[in-house]
């Protein structure tokens, strides 16, 4: 995993241009790492989804992982899942292959912990500020709840809920890897000066 990364996760039903425009913006802009994140749809139903948005990373070499439905990434031979805390990235190793890289939620230091016991590549850490798109998670971990996960673990930690070109660096100086962004992303009229913004924030906080 390069650092700092920029995971963008995908909430295709909320975008303000067209979703295809959203793809081809953020990858223009430089990023190389796409989640496929769009719950509401079943494996059948994903399958498609899968497809437009690699033939939209193949040509900017990028990666994509697929949350959740690692039936579906397996039908389109994605090798990269991420997975709700509690659920063993062991048992899906077992059927996805041993290079199968795998990350799992997780809202603190023990949920981390476990993750990282239980075989995870890398975990995401939210909410890391206060943020629509994580209810129900309990207070926002701020840069000390972020440090705190880093310390716990041996695997690389994004940060994920609330973060912006303005707070990206604090992440990184706080030890995470990268950034995992959504809302921020996906909802905005010009997604790739969003992501070109936090490319230069994590740059700069790296540095």
């Amino acid at each position: 995993m390069a650092a700092p990364s920029l995971l963008v996760i995908t909430e295709r039903l909320n975008t303000v241009i067209p979703f295809e425009d959203v793809l081809s913006q953020v990858l223009q802009a430089g990023c190389r790492w796409i989640m496929v994140r769009e719950k509401d749809l079943a494996t059948a139903e994903l399958i498609p989804v899968i497809k437009v948005i690699q033939e939209a990373a193949t040509k900017y070499g990028a990666t994509i992982s697929i949350n959740g439905d690692f039936t579906a990434a397996s039908m389109c031979e994605v090798r990269a899942v991420h997975l709700p805390q509690g659920m063993p990235a062991s048992a899906i190793r077992r059927v996805m292959g041993d290079q199968t890289l795998i990350g799992v939620s997780a809202h603190s230091a023990a949920e981390a912990m476990q993750a990282a016991g239980e075989g995870a590549n890398y975990i995401t850490a939210s909410p890391v500020y206060e943020t629509p798109s994580k209810p129900g998670y309990g207070p926002a971990l701020e840069a000390e709840g972020l440090a705190t996960i880093v310390a716990s673990v041996r695997v690389p930690v994004l940060a994920l809920g609330g973060v912006t070109a303005a707070n990206a660096g604090d992440c990184i100086r706080a030890g995470a890897a990268g950034v995992a962004v959504m809302g921020s992303v996906m909802r905005s009229e010009t997604p790739g000066q969003v992501v070109s913004q936090l490319i230069a924030a994590l740059s700069s906080g790296a540095a």
